[in-house]
């Protein structure tokens, strides 16, 4: 077996696998895959909220009282309209597959209210028939950087998150560190693929692919999402940029049974093609193990 055919079945092998449960109604069984009766996979950052245009808003609120900006709520709308967009057949496609999917969805919503508007503003553009369910979970939340937060002490904390490693550099007064909300979305991953395995138990279902997931959620929890499902090194994570506020990232799934990033908003993020992931290049340069400055 060639070099190229080793590399590759290491690089398929490593991808994340959130598998069916075995279903004991059928003999002859199709490959299982991430997310059975899944299509795509959709994460949305929160619109703009007060918090981003004065950072003093949270020395007087709670971070997860912050409120969406009427600008906020405005692109909360425009990311509705795109998610609609997706979801809905169009004309062209009417007659085919693709066109006769059932096209549901079902949303999952950080417990903060900047992310609860941009939902509340999304689910205007979305047809009620469509809409699965919609699920709080509070491990999708934005980073803890402590309770109401001195607008002073901050900027000296994020000067010093900057030179010391944004992933691992814990905020003080009961802060979390990246990797701290890493751990808690690599928990809600399992709870997709429980969710999935539970409503979609058989194979003809897992076949369909009918149902979007749309998960409303932070800047930082969406890349440490991204990071955990895409096994992205530390180093590639810090050399990452959070998404603009309500934007639309999308996993569409691919021919072999995967979920493939969007070009448009990997590069957006700084995230590296699949092919140049650090994960896949150390087996051929055992000196990345050396770096230490990113």
């Amino acid at each position: 077996m060639s070099k190229n055919m080793l590399l590759q079945r290491h690089c398929y092998s490593s991808a994340p696998r959130l598998l069916l449960r075995k279903s004991s109604s059928s003999s002859s069984r199709a490959p299982k895959r991430a997310l059975p009766g899944i299509h795509r996979i959709i994460l949305i950052r929160h619109g703009e909220s007060l918090g981003n245009i004065d950072e003093r808003a949270y020395g007087e609120t709670a971070d997860w009282r912050i409120p969406l900006t009427n600008r906020g709520r405005e692109q909360a709308r425009v990311a509705g309209k795109k998610v609609a967009s997706l979801i809905m057949p169009s004309d062209i496609n009417a007659n085919t597959a693709e066109g006769t999917r059932s096209n549901n969805i079902f949303f999952y919503v950080s417990p903060y209210l900047r992310t609860r508007q941009t939902l509340r503003e999304i689910l205007h553009e979305i047809p009620s028939d469509q809409i699965l369910g919609i699920r709080e979970d509070p491990r999708i939340s934005e980073q803890q950087f402590g309770n109401f937060q001195s607008h002073h002490t901050m900027q000296d904390n994020k000067a010093s998150r900057t030179n010391f490693g944004r992933f691992f550099y814990r905020f003080p007064e009961g802060g979390e560190s990246g990797f701290d909300v890493y751990n808690r979305v690599s928990g809600f991953i399992g709870t997709l693929k429980r969710d999935s395995a539970e409503y979609y138990d058989d194979d003809e279902a897992q076949e369909e692919d009918s149902t979007t997931i749309c998960i409303v959620t932070h800047g930082l929890s969406l890349r440490l999402f991204l990071m955990r499902w895409f096994q992205y090194s530390v180093h590639e994570f810090e050399r990452s940029y959070n998404p603009k506020n309500a934007a639309v990232v999308v996993l569409e799934r691919d021919p072999g049974g995967w979920f493939e990033l969007s070009p448009v908003d990997r590069i957006a993020m700084g995230f590296p093609s699949y092919q140049e992931q650090e994960r896949f290049r150390l087996m051929h340069d055992y000196s990345l193990l050396d770096k230490s400055a990113w």
